[in-house]
């Protein structure tokens, strides 16, 4: 992700506007992009110094290019390569500083007043680290950020690639701000459950009359001291976020007038996450049983992953939704592979939501060894 010196964000009146990359008006970017790629394809053994100097050049003469997406550009493509550091070069250092200091004054051509070259002190220096001049001279700052040499360069498929992890990462960088989010979602509750954890984000679930469901998240941020450390939790679920489908999101951002400005997005606003998108079934099981029971049977329809049992930060998103025609709900859970641990968290789910009906369906072989099986069924 960018830094917030990296940020690019305008407001129009109380709504956020990060920086986007937009093909009407940014169409040439794809050659700058491609540009971008080629002195980071070809930069093997070079510095990140030099990388970045190269990668300033070629927007010199563009007027539409501020010094924080050049930066921003350069900070993507350094997430996407690999560098070589040299952690003891702080020794080296010493050693050469030291040996030099002996013979201070140093002077390209000695005289009668100065008389140690700077050639003779080079070759004395590498004779006692036994090591060549060039070599010892190449990795004397090797543990500078700057100073750190590319290896390699896994790097964008495409130019347009680049781009979109731009306009991705600008949206990221102004969730910095952001003191609290509310998703509304009506697809794909699982993933978004799941990376929400991963974030470590407090969340509150509310149950929408029409269809779906509503996520509060906030957390140290909104009753604390102001700090963007949470911002940053925020920032990561939305790579997962925009891969998923079904919903929308409007975040509260600090502003430097101290007065909240939104940030409002969804899934029809265009943006291109770099993960993929979640996979419609978990396992081959879950996919089998889904075709063989059909969307509608005896008056039950099956929706996948269709609701979200909640208890505190507590969640729990069965794998099918059985809705009768009368209003009736039954939820089914699909083990897979499993664990006489996993299968007792499993349990234990069922008695902390004992007032909604639920199944769980396990290997047969598994019931042999389960004590507490009054809602398990085999496959």
């Amino acid at each position: 992700m960018l830094t917030s010196e990296q940020s690019i964000v305008a407001y129009d009146g109380r709504r956020a506007v990060p920086d986007r990359l937009v093909q009407k008006r940014h169409g040439h970017y794809r050659d700058y992009a491609q540009a971008m790629l080629e002195i980071y394809r070809r930069g093997a053994g070079r510095t990140r110094s030099a990388l970045h100097r190269d990668v300033t050049a070629l927007f010199h003469a563009e007027p539409d290019c501020p010094p924080r997406r050049i930066a921003a550009f350069c900070k993507l493509l350094d997430e996407a390569a690999t560098y070589r550091s040299e952690p003891e070069a702080w020794k080296l250092r010493l050693k050469v500083f030291q040996e030099a200091a002996r013979s201070h004054p140093l002077v390209e051509t000695p005289d009668r007043l100065f008389e140690t070259s700077q050639a003779e002190v080079k070759q004395r220096i590498a004779e006692a680290i036994d090591r060549p001049w060039p070599q010892i001279e190449e990795n004397l700052y090797g543990d500078v950020l700057g100073c750190q040499r590319l290896e390699t360069f896994e790097g964008y498929a495409e130019p347009v690639d680049l781009l979109r992890r731009y306009n991705v990462a600008q949206l990221q960088a102004c969730l910095y701000k952001a003191e609290r989010m509310t998703v509304w979602i009506k697809e794909d509750f699982r993933t978004v459950l799941r990376y929400i954890k991963l974030a470590k984000l407090l969340h509150e679930i509310e149950r929408q009359p029409g269809g779906g469901y509503r996520i509060e998240l906030a957390g140290p941020a909104s009753t604390l001291l102001p700090t963007r450390r949470y911002g940053i939790n925020f920032a990561r679920l939305l790579a997962p976020l925009l891969a998923c489908r079904g919903w929308r999101m409007r975040a509260e951002l600090q502003t430097p007038w101290r007065r909240p400005a939104w940030l409002e997005l969804s899934d029809t606003d265009g943006f291109e996450s770099h993960l993929p998108p979640p996979e419609e079934f978990d396992s081959t099981v879950e996919e089998k049983f889904a075709a063989k029971f059909g969307e509608h049977r005896d008056g039950w329809a099956l929706i996948r992953e269709g609701a979200i049992l909640h208890d505190r930060q507590k969640t729990f998103v069965p794998d099918f939704l059985f809705r009768h025609d009368d209003g009736a709900e039954v939820l089914l859970e699909i083990v897979g592979f499993w664990t006489p641990q996993y299968l007792e968290q499993k349990r234990q789910t069922l008695r902390c939501f004992a007032d909604r009906h639920i199944l769980l369906a396990v290997p047969e072989r598994s019931l042999k060894e389960s004590v507490d099986s009054d809602r398990l069924i085999p496959y």
